[in-house]
């Protein structure tokens, strides 16, 4: 059977969540099984919007200081070649809940005595444990592979094909296991649950401009604070925290009759703001960040696209030293109506 079929067939068995305290990061004593970061029990408000997940599996979510909000969304990394695991291993059963999940599986997908066999000479007979490592309850756990939220059908979530297997508490997993959890691994999941503000900016003249005419665009920073989520596996007492923090914004004028400011299209962050919000009497001004358009959008608009690169970067346990990931992009587009400037003949 293929790890992804086990984490199916293993959730309504196995599912079991975090009891939570008070506190966000109170956590009750975990028990694994489930499917992992595909399963998730709501607290604290709606879907993705919570403060806390507990999952019916290994990895469990603190959003507290994530961005939030309908019109919030995930950066897209820089690297185009970048992306979280889509599968990894972790502790999910006991002994007792090891035995209750393979064996009515050897009773209805049985491929014959032979099979049957094989399976119990590895588990139970002593091949690679005895009764399910029964007498080592509370000393370990099996573990077993998980697949990420949303990567189901991710050729990268067929990379996790090992049997199940045992490992001691406060033990490393083998050596041979590359896909292990591990707190950068925890950083890389975490990556993927942030969520940045949207990036509409504000813009003078607002939303109808005239052609050659100097349009100012700019963002205030507090919006753009920075985010992060933590993620951890309360079995194994690791954790790991990514953040991400605004570094600039490209403007897209989407046409290429327009001209922006600077030629480069990117508006460094300065001190608490990104641009400059116009002020009366800078109409012939050049502004630090903004657009140029030269031709008029006829009876339609432009669609002007402005983006926020994020720096990531994430601290973990036995990592006291931030660490970078690559950098993330959320971007968002707003009309913009080009008229010609009409003349007065005399």
């Amino acid at each position: 059977m293929s790890a992804v079929a086990r984490n199916t067939v293993g959730v309504t068995l196995l599912a079991s969540v975090l009891v939570l305290g008070s506190s966000p990061t109170a956590w009750a004593d975990f028990v694994p099984g489930g499917k992992g970061t595909g399963s998730e029990t709501q607290v604290d408000g709606g879907q993705k919007d919570q403060r806390v997940s507990a999952t019916a599996g290994a990895v469990v979510f603190d959003r507290s200081k994530n961005g939030s909000g309908g019109s919030a969304g995930p950066v897209t990394s820089s690297s185009g070649t970048w992306s979280p695991p889509a599968c990894y291993y972790a502790p999910k059963y006991t002994p007792d809940q090891l035995q209750k999940y393979l064996e009515p599986i050897w009773n209805a997908e049985s491929t014959g005595p032979q099979w049957d066999l094989e399976q119990r000479d590895k588990y139970v007979n002593g091949g690679e444990a005895k009764d399910f490592n029964k007498a080592k309850a509370g000393k370990g756990y099996w573990w077993d592979s998980y697949v990420t939220e949303g990567r189901e059908g991710d050729p990268g979530a067929l990379k996790c094909t090992k049997d199940i297997f045992w490992v001691d508490a406060g033990e490393a997993p083998p050596a041979d296991v590359p896909e292990a959890i591990t707190p950068e691994m925890l950083a890389q999941l975490a990556y993927a649950e942030i969520r940045v503000p949207s990036t509409k900016v504000d813009l003078a003249p607002a939303g109808t401009t005239k052609v050659n005419l100097p349009t100012w665009a700019w963002l205030d920073t507090a919006k753009f604070k920075p985010v992060s989520v933590t993620a951890s596996v309360p079995l194994l007492n690791v954790t790991a925290t990514t953040t991400a923090e605004p570094v600039s914004l490209k403007i897209d004028p989407g046409t290429a009759d327009a001209e922006t400011y600077p030629a480069s299209g990117v508006c460094e962050i300065t001190g608490d703001h990104i641009g400059e919000a116009y002020a009366k009497g800078k109409a012939k001004e050049t502004p630090p960040c903004g657009v140029k358009y030269l031709r008029s959008s006829g009876d339609g608009s432009y669609q002007l696209r402005a983006t926020i690169t994020w720096k990531i970067h994430w601290t973990g346990t036995g990592v006291p030293e931030e660490r970078d990931l690559p950098e993330g992009t959320f971007g968002a587009d707003q009309d913009v109506v080009v008229q010609e400037i009409q003349s007065v003949n005399r």
